[in-house]
Parts: structure tokens; C-alpha cells; sequence
């Protein structure tokens, strides 16, 4: 079977400019460079890195399965790679083996929950922002009735499908958001699927968190309803006309610290969470069917967010059985989106 990663596979930048690179980096992914989601988010990254410093040699694999990972992070370890980003949340424990046999290689991790001496976690604080995407929903919608269509029923999933029902309520209170996920992080036709499942019942306003939206994009185009993007603002060109507004995980800048970090002998293990004020992520244009208003009011959102002044997870809030799970008083912040293993009141859909 032909492996993407293997021999001449792996693609080498920068190797006739640079003969002695000041570092080598590698990356691997899960899927594809161009898959207008969170592994194109990453290669951009990646490539924003090499162009703030041409120095840097760079190795990357795309299409790498969970149970390949090991080896293709120890090939380039071979090729004199000394930071590595295995980007994709399966990558984390074998990324953690390699990590114990390469004590003298850094290694940093997307979203994940261990740490090593010489491996640390970043991710942006998706959830926050998500609730943008929901004030904007909430304004948009005729029918009161949004939907959002998950991979899989993880805490982050989940806390992205709150943000987006509470950013809605909180310009229109009579919001009711409907959950479903295909059960992959990439399956086209059950996202068709559940899109139109979602379209059918009403919904006229679509949130994600895929790996690539792509077939989502394209399934509300044909049916001439909006909807918003996440985690790269790249599937906007699937669809303009219907396209609200959408977030871009960007972490180029991000990237190039890490590297200077590196090089300087200063790096330290840490779970890094920063947001749309440290340039983690990007809210999108709006599309052309945005009134002026909705701009105004989601701007006016994202600032507040932005200076400090909006908790998007303040409570009281309620789970879909009326239980308070963020009490009165009390707020959640980046590192409490793990928690989520519960669904907003107001949410049709299973948390589980």
C-alpha cells in the first residue's frame, strides 16, 4: 500500500537555500494540506514558520495514521529534526514514546492533556470565540432554530456546541440549537448526511467542528442556508453566498516563538492556551448577506471578549435537565473545556 509519508514522500523545504539549517522542524497530520479545516490550519502554520525563518528546514508528512506515527517521527528525528509538532490529537501517546527515546528533541502537541520534559500542549481557546460565531447565528436566524453537527461527542465538541447555543441566546433567547455527530472527524457522506437531517428540521443556521467542513459547506449552498466556519476560514470559498463568519486557527507567530525558544535553550514544558487577543485564532469577514447591524453587534461582542469584560461560561448555567453546572458567581476559563461532558439548556442532542 502506498504510504504518503515514506521515502521522497516526505517533503523537505528550504534544504538547496539552506545548507546548514539553524533548526529542523517536523510536522505531521492526520489528513490532508488542502482540507480547508484543522489540518490545513496546522500546514499553514507550519509554512508561516519557514517564511518569518528561512533558516529552518522543514519536514512534513501529511495522510499519517495514528498506529505510522511513531515511525515517521523517528525518520525525521534520523534527518536532524530537533522540534516536532505531531499535529493530531492521536499522535499523542506515540508521540509521547518517541518524546522519552529523544530527551534532546521538543515536541509540542495540539490540545493535548500530558507533559513531558521535553513535551508540551498548545491550542487555542476555541470555545470563547465560538460564541461569536453564535451571536452572529442567533441574529441571522428566521426559524429560531440552529444547528451543529460534531465529529465526536468530545468536551471540546461539546463546548464548542455550548458556546455557539449561548452566544446565541444571549440576542435571542428563544434559540433552540440541535446537536448531532457523524461519529469521525472526517466522514463526507454522514456529514451530508446530518446536514441535511439538521436543514430538514428547520435549522437555518449551521456550526461545526470537523476536521474539514468541506461537504458541509457545499450541503448548505444547495439548500440556501447559512452557516459558520471553524477551524479554517479556507471553506468560506466552498460556499460565499451563505457564509456568516467563521474562525481560523492561526498559530504561525506561535510557531516561530517556539522555534526561537528552542534555539535559545529557553523552552519549558506548559500547556499553552491563548485566544483570538494573542493571534491563536482569527474571526473571519463576514459574508455578503451580513447586514450592517449583525456586523456591529458580533464586533461589538468580540471586543468585550477581547478586553476581558464577556465570560461566555459565567453562570448560572444549566444543563439540558435544568442542573446548574457552572453555579451563579463562578466562571469557566480555558483550562475548564475539558469538563464538558454535558450540553447547554436549550440543546436537542445527546452529550454522550
Amino acid at each position: 500500500m502506498k504510504r504518503a509519508w515514506l521515502g521522497l514522500a516526505v517533503l523537505a523545504f528550504g534544504w538547496a537555500a539552506v545548507a546548514q539549517p539553524c533548526l529542523v522542524v517536523g510536522m505531521i497530520i492526520g489528513g490532508t494540506k488542502d482540507d480547508a479545516g484543522y489540518n490545513q490550519s496546522q500546514y499553514e502554520a507550519l509554512m508561516a514558520l519557514k517564511a518569518k525563518m528561512p533558516c529552518v528546514e522543514i519536514l512534513f508528512a501529511e495522510n499519517v495514521p495514528a498506529g505510522e506515527a511513531e515511525a515517521v517521527l523517528e525518520n525525521m528525528i534520523l534527518q536532524g529534526a530537533k522540534l516536532l509538532f505531531p499535529a493530531g490529537f492521536a499522535y499523542m501517546f506515540p508521540a509521547l514514546n518517541v518524546a522519552k527515546r529523544h530527551p534532546d528533541v521538543i515536541f509540542m502537541h495540539p490540545g493535548g492533556y500530558m507533559l513531558a520534559n521535553n513535551f508540551g500542549t498548545y491550542f487555542s481557546n476555541v470555545q470563547f470565540a465560538y460564541y461569536l460565531l453564535g451571536v452572529a447565528a442567533g441574529l441571522m436566524t428566521k426559524t429560531n432554530k440552529l444547528g451543529f453537527v460534531g465529529g465526536m461527542p468530545t468536551a471540546f465538541v461539546l463546548g464548542n456546541c455550548n458556546a455557539f447555543h449561548l452566544g446565541a441566546r444571549a440576542v435571542n433567547p428563544n434559540v433552540t440549537t440541535y446537536f448531532v455527530v457523524t461519529g469521525a472527524w472526517l466522514d463526507r457522506a454522514k456529514e451530508v448526511a446530518a446536514t441535511q437531517a439538521l436543514i430538514q428540521q428547520g435549522c437555518d443556521v449551521i456550526g461545526s467542528h470537523l476536521d474539514s467542513p468541506i461537504a458541509l459547506a457545499q450541503t448548505c449552498c444547495e439548500a440556501g442556508v447559512f452557516f459558520v466556519g471553524y477551524p479554517s476560514l479556507a471553506v468560506q470559498k466552498f460556499c460565499p453566498e451563505y457564509w456568516l463568519t467563521g474562525l481560523g486557527l492561526t498559530w504561525g507567530d506561535f510557531f516561530v516563538e517556539i522555534a526561537q525558544q528552542v534555539l535559545a535553550g529557553t523552552w519549558k514544558p506548559a500547556h499553552i492556551r491563548r485566544g483570538l487577543e494573542a493571534g491563536f485564532l482569527t474571526l473571519g469577514e463576514f459574508g455578503p448577506k451580513v447586514p450592517e447591524e449583525v456586523k456591529r453587534v458580533v464586533l461589538e461582542y468580540k471586543e468585550k471578549l477581547a478586553r476581558g469584560e464577556l465570560q461566555p461560561f459565567a453562570g448560572p448555567i444549566r444543563d439540558q435537565a435544568g442542573n446548574v453546572r457552572i453555579p451563579e458567581g463562578t466562571a469557566w476559563g480555558p483550562l475548564d473545556m475539558g469538563k464538558f461532558d454535558w450540553l447547554a439548556e436549550g440543546i436537542v442532542g445527546s452529550p454522550k
